[in-house]
């Protein structure tokens, strides 16, 4: 039988073939084997703690925590499915079992503690139960999901936490009344120190206003008494020259008394002279403004040529530059086409001393080859012969057409010295038969010594002493 448990149940499968018991989700049950089904989802537990401090204080700890079976630890589920899978999770026995460990581990731990630490450290106190408590729950292959515990209650009777709050509410009030006074006291005296830095920062203001009001005073009479002054040397400058001008004018006058025509004509110079020194000062101004105007007008023209001269001395470099630019660039494309021709040149020289290495290659391996068909031949010839070299020896040279061509180098070397043949006889045989042989040989040297002069003659031009007979042009000669 095939059973299949849901997604938050595990199959406890024991019996035959099995030695202990097998969990699983999906699993055959054959003949002789039992199964059970247990439930893993987590349940909520609710407990009121009842504990003592070291003071022997009582208090309440209110919890709720969550807990089920540790699923992803094989061996903690076996642990579950072996001691609490039996019994219902809300049963009873469960819940005791969890309460007792939760209460003992939370007393123990409690009367370690004084309540001033508890109260103070809740979140500590709290995280030492849950671990306690989670040790002891190990063994039952239990884990605590989640654990929430509320705030420590009094028990009745003992109104420890409430007084606590009376107290604390009593000194945070005590505490308020004394932060308001404080508060109060450093408003009231930073309000006076404000008010007197007010007052000193006023005064050092209105002390320093009135010495810069006087400074400015004094720099003000001081400009006033220098603008008189300059007025009053303008004046005693203008009031010498009207004078000067009374002077002259009462010489003119004297001058006109005396002589009347020549004062008229005086007046009427007096009159030219004055326009000349007005024009003279009309042409002081007008040779200013020409003055300024040539000023404005070189500087203009100075200024616009040193710009011209900028921008020609500019547009000269630049053409310098493009010019280096140009000269080194057909340089460097120079260098680069010198580069690729010998390059070129360098593949080519490459090339050729390749194919002369494989020519040269292919030569000693037809060599090699020829030498060594050769040298099959020859073995085969030397053992056709019995080892003999000799004949060997003879054999090659006749097929070779040694004995052919020495005969033939002979015969050139003969002709090459075209060597000049004489033959002659001494006439033995046809003399008279009643002579001695010794006459005869005498008359045999003697018939042989014509031949030979003229051997001799021929091939080294040489002639014989005349006390030894002449040549003739027939080749014979006689003593």
């Amino acid at each position: 039988m095939y059973q299949v448990a849901s997604a938050s149940e595990y199959l406890v499968v024991t019996g035959a073939g099995i030695s202990d018991i097998k969990i699983s989700k999906k699993a055959w049950i054959f003949p002789g084997q039992t199964y059970t089904k247990f439930d893993v989802s987590p349940v909520n537990y609710t407990f009121e703690v009842q504990a003592m401090s070291a003071e022997k204080l009582p208090f309440i700890l209110p919890a709720v925590f969550t807990i089920g079976p540790r699923i992803d630890d094989e061996a903690s589920l076996l642990k579950y499915a072996k001691l609490i899978s039996p019994h219902d999770k809300l049963s009873h026995h469960v819940k005791e079992l969890v309460q007792g460990i939760i209460e003992g581990e939370t007393r123990v731990l409690a009367a370690s503690m004084t309540m001033e630490e508890i109260f103070k450290g809740t979140k500590e106190f709290k995280q030492e139960v849950f671990g306690k408590v989670q040790l002891e729950l190990d063994q039952f292959g239990l884990l605590i999901y989640n654990a929430n515990v509320k705030q420590l209650v009094d028990v009745p009777g003992h109104e420890y936490f409430s007084y606590l709050g009376q107290k604390t509410q009593m000194e945070a009030a005590n505490q308020a009344k004394v932060d308001v006074a404080e508060a109060k006291m450093k408003g009231d005296l930073g309000s006076k120190l404000r008010e007197g830095e007010t007052l000193r920062n006023a005064a050092a203001i209105d002390a320093e206003t009135k010495i810069a009001s006087t400074q400015r005073q004094g720099e003000g009479k001081k400009e006033e008494i220098k603008v008189r002054t300059e007025v009053k040397v303008f004046e005693n400058q203008r009031d010498a020259e009207v004078a000067e001008a009374n002077a002259e004018l009462a010489k003119k006058k004297a001058g006109w008394a005396k002589e009347a025509q020549v004062a008229e004509v005086e007046a009427s110079k007096a009159v030219a002279l004055r326009d000349a020194e007005l024009q003279r000062e009309v042409e002081k101004m007008n040779a200013l403004t020409q003055t300024e105007k040539l000023k404005a007008q070189f500087l203009s023209k100075a200024g616009v040529e040193y710009e011209t001269k900028v921008q020609e001395a500019n547009w000269e470099l630049y053409k310098k530059q493009k010019a280096a630019e140009a000269y080194l660039y057909e340089k460097e494309k120079e260098a680069q086409a010198q580069k690729a021709v010998a390059d070129a040149s360098f593949y080519g020289r490459k090339q050729g001393v390749d194919g002369d290495l494989y020519a040269k290659m292919k030569e000693a391996e037809g060599l090699k080859a020829l030498a060594e068909a050769q040298g099959s031949y020859i073995r085969t010839l030397l053992d056709a012969m019995g080892g003999n070299y000799a004949a060997l020896r003879d054999y090659l040279m006749i097929s070779g057409g040694m004995y052919q061509d020495i005969a033939k180098i002979n015969s050139e070397a003969v002709r090459g010295l075209q060597p000049k043949i004489s033959i002659w006889t001494n006439g033995s045989g046809s003399g008279d038969g009643g002579g001695d042989s010794a006459m005869k040989e005498v008359a045999g040297v003697y018939k042989m010594l014509p031949p030979l002069f003229k051997t001799v003659n021929e091939q080294t031009g040489m002639l014989p002493p005349s006390w030894m007979g002449t040549l003739t042009d027939d080749s014979t000669s006689n003593n």
